[in-house]
């Protein structure tokens, strides 16, 4: 990648951002009250609440902010919003409210890994850099899994996505998709992608759509012309030469297998918890997400670890839905108040 004039060979986040200009943490050590690891749903409500209870709060993200959320093209089953709100424009507005309170982003800014350090904790970043807080809240989401299928890396390139916004939409106008899922994330997915595609086909490995999906969701599905609903069935190859033409798909019942046309494929089959960078320093469950409350003897979403807490889908039992993302970001924060009171 060639960036004012500078050849960047496969940049990370942080090489890409500073020719960029934009702001990375220092290497001199910077101290705040409230460190939130994360920009999704719950970090940006803990931003908002931390700051405007008047700690020093600073959030680190090593993507962009909106966490997983944030890639939803329509979240249409938030409180406040009877037509609908986009992921990204969410994000939006909650880092501005979350700014005009004074709390500080650093994005990119991977967490690599954090220790105990005197009374607060010491997080260090991808590039070295170390931030001291008295109170840690883990809001790091999950990242995408992915079809075990052969092709997928060469077909990843231009083929298959994991997330359904505007920009997708444009690239598939007028063909035939296949979304693969059964949660709400396909679904909205589904939906959305119907109103640009020629055909979506829904791909659910689950006998009924109701084990995972909202009612509203399959409610809007079931009317949609344009969109086909195949249950019990797995995507088991990917077609096409340079780029997708065409899915393989097994009945999981009978073991038939069918060629469903494919011009891209959209994928949402669950995730794994970013929570490597903990390093043991908090109790895990045996998935790797984050232990909190009785699970570890501690109160509400505070973890085996006083001052550090846990919020949204890396939390182990969350329910995955973005207002409780948002409810426990603010209730994490109100735990956190009392030790971090300023002054």
């Amino acid at each position: 990648m060639i960036l004012h004039a500078r050849v960047l060979r496969n940049p990370s986040n942080a090489e890409l951002a500073a020719p960029a200009g934009l702001p990375a943490p220092s290497s001199s050590p910077v101290r705040c009250d409230l460190l939130v690891v994360g920009s999704g749903p719950g970090g940006m409500s803990a931003a908002v609440y931390g700051a405007s209870e008047g700690l020093r709060s600073m959030v680190l993200d090593g993507t962009a902010t909106g966490g997983q959320a944030g890639t939803s093209a329509r979240i249409e089953n938030y409180l406040g919003f009877p037509s609908g709100i986009s992921g990204a424009e969410l994000a939006e507005r909650a880092m501005l409210q979350a700014r005009k309170f004074g709390a500080e982003f650093v994005v990119p800014a991977e967490a690599a890994s954090i220790e105990k350090d005197g009374g607060q904790y010491l997080v260090r970043l991808a590039d070295g850099s170390p931030v001291t807080a008295t109170s840690v809240v883990i809001a790091t989401g999950a990242r995408y899994r992915r079809l075990d299928v052969p092709q997928l890396d060469h077909f990843e390139k231009m083929s298959v996505y994991y997330a359904a916004s505007q920009a997708e939409a444009l690239l598939c106008a007028g063909d035939p998709v296949a979304v693969v899922g059964g949660g709400n994330s396909a679904g909205q997915a589904a939906v959305f992608l119907s109103r640009h595609a020629a055909q979506v086909t829904l791909i659910v490995r689950e006998h009924d759509l109701s084990e995972n999906m909202s009612r509203y969701l399959i409610d809007q599905l079931e009317r949609i012309p344009n969109v086909r609903i195949m249950l019990v069935a797995e995507v088991r190859e990917l077609l096409g030469d340079d780029t997708l033409e065409a899915v393989a798909v097994a009945d999981g019942r009978t073991g038939e297998r069918s060629v469903l046309p494919a011009r891209a494929l959209f994928v949402f089959i669950g995730v794994r918890p970013c929570s490597g960078w903990l390093g043991g320093l908090v109790d895990l469950d045996a998935r790797g997400f984050v232990r909190t409350g009785q699970d570890t003897g501690s109160s509400a979403l505070e973890t085996s670890r006083p001052g550090i807490f846990a919020v949204g889908d890396v939390r182990s039992g969350s329910a995955k839905r973005v207002a409780a993302a948002v409810g426990e970001g603010a209730m994490a924060i109100r735990l956190a108040f009392e030790r971090t009171r300023p002054g």
